[in-house]
């Protein structure tokens, strides 16, 4: 079974996928979006890539503030969750708390020595990794108990 990580921003969606085992995340690009209102396009293009990677389930990051509650952009992500639900009706969404997944990401592309302007094109799919592969990682965790 693979699964589809996304980090959902107001001009990208971030994309991984796990691998066939659901052990690993890899990063595959970057949708960008030229309209924070558009979704068609963004959703045509994980309509190609679930068909491509035969994906079973999404895990969409949900970004709670740092303390925990839900502002603005849980908004934004929870009606994004309701249009992936809507076109992909046999496919379950996962939200999953991103909170420190683009620092992460941040810290990740920082040790690896990319400048900013060069990790800018990539810091969304990174993050989608993060978010894809705390979720992995808490499923094993959970089958090894």
């Amino acid at each position: 079974m693979r699964i589809l990580g996304l980090d959902y921003g107001d001009k990208t969606v971030g994309v991984a996928v796990s691998d066939v085992f659901g052990w690993t995340a890899q990063g595959v690009e970057i949708i960008r979006r030229n309209n924070p209102m558009e979704h068609k396009q963004s959703l045509g293009r994980i309509a190609e890539l679930i068909n491509e990677y035969n994906i079973e389930k999404i895990v969409l990051g949900y970004p709670k503030n740092m303390d925990g509650s839900e502002g603005q952009r849980c908004e934004k992500t929870l009606e994004y969750k309701k249009r992936i639900e809507n076109r992909f009706k046999n496919i379950p969404v996962i939200l999953w708390d991103e909170r420190l997944s683009t620092v992460a990401a941040q810290r990740f592309l920082h040790e690896a020595d990319l400048n900013i302007k060069k990790s800018r094109g990539v810091i969304d799919k990174m993050a989608a990794v993060f978010i894809l592969q705390g979720y992995l990682d808490s499923i094993r965790i959970k089958e090894e108990k």
